[in-house]
């Protein structure tokens, strides 16, 4: 299969629906290409997925690259987007553009992803200016959890319906070449995706964007006590590995593994000549 380009994500707007999930491992990302997803996201949700964090916001440069190596190792033909930590851009252009830099050059993407609208338009202009290429992301900002007071639907009221769809506009004359729209209301994102000549990508935000992105172990059931309101679930993952696990541990506990067939042998009496 073919490396999926820029502009072959670029020519799906208004002619064909596609889909992102998120990737933090080189064993799982090679699972994900092989299935043909077009874009992986190595979403800076590793701070929790990955590190045990409980936001994104503690998250490091050197945290971000470690999975995204990983994951960009295991990678053929998707195309494989970073998504920048907080305070890895939003200080100054200068800075953004470094560490734009850093996961293209160290952590093998194809583009990074920048959340906010048209606070950060000019560091967007200036990374893409440099031949980097930019995902946006506006609407429900997880970077922004705190000034938000926790992770809820964007865009409910006319000024802040406005903001967003401002923020859109803003990211796409920076140069940014597709946009997420995160937990914003279905008629707000139709609008955005019919009014932008870039693709949108939802989440939480209805089946009129362009394409649509999930976080890995949301749609694989891998989260016992939590599962957000946008993510279907298509397999209870948490429920069978947990019973696999306790089925290899019964199985050691009783003798009955390993066996014969997963264990090895000498072909001839190496024991008895043992001084």
């Amino acid at each position: 299969m073919s490396r999926i380009t820029i502009k072959k994500i670029q020519s799906w707007k208004n002619n064909k629906s596609f889909c992102a999930i998120t990737a933090y491992d080189f064993s799982t990302a090679k699972i994900i290409d092989e299935s043909g997803i077009p874009i992986v996201l190595v979403g800076d949700s590793a701070s929790m997925v990955s590190y045990g964090y409980n936001t994104t916001i503690p998250i490091s440069m050197d945290e971000m690259l470690l999975v995204t190596r990983a994951v960009s190792r295991a990678i053929s033909s998707a195309l494989v987007v970073g998504d920048m930590p907080f305070l890895s851009y939003q200080a100054s252009e200068e800075e953004a553009i470094k560490n734009a830099g850093r996961f293209l050059k160290e952590g093998g993407v194809s583009a990074v992803k920048l959340e906010g609208g048209g606070v950060v338009a000019k560091h967007i202009d200036k990374i893409v200016s440099f031949g980097i290429p930019v995902m946006g992301h506006v609407g429900l900002t997880p970077q922004s959890v705190n000034q938000f007071s926790g992770y809820s639907v964007q865009g409910k009221s006319v000024k802040s319906a406005q903001k967003i769809l401002d923020d859109a506009r803003a990211v796409e004359d920076a140069g940014a070449f597709s946009v997420v729209l995160e937990c914003v209301p279905v008629e707000l994102a139709a609008k955005i995706t019919q009014m932008l000549s870039i693709p949108t990508i939802g989440i939480g935000s209805g089946p009129y964007c362009d394409g649509q992105i999930q976080v890995f172990h949301d749609i694989l059931g891998l989260n016992k006590n939590f599962t957000p309101k946008h993510a279907k679930v298509y397999v209870n993952l948490n429920k069978e590995i947990s019973s696999a696990l306790k089925r290899y541990a019964d199985d050691v506990s009783k003798k009955k593994f390993p066996d014969k067939k997963h264990s090895s042998s000498y072909k001839s009496n190496v024991i008895d000549k043992l001084q």
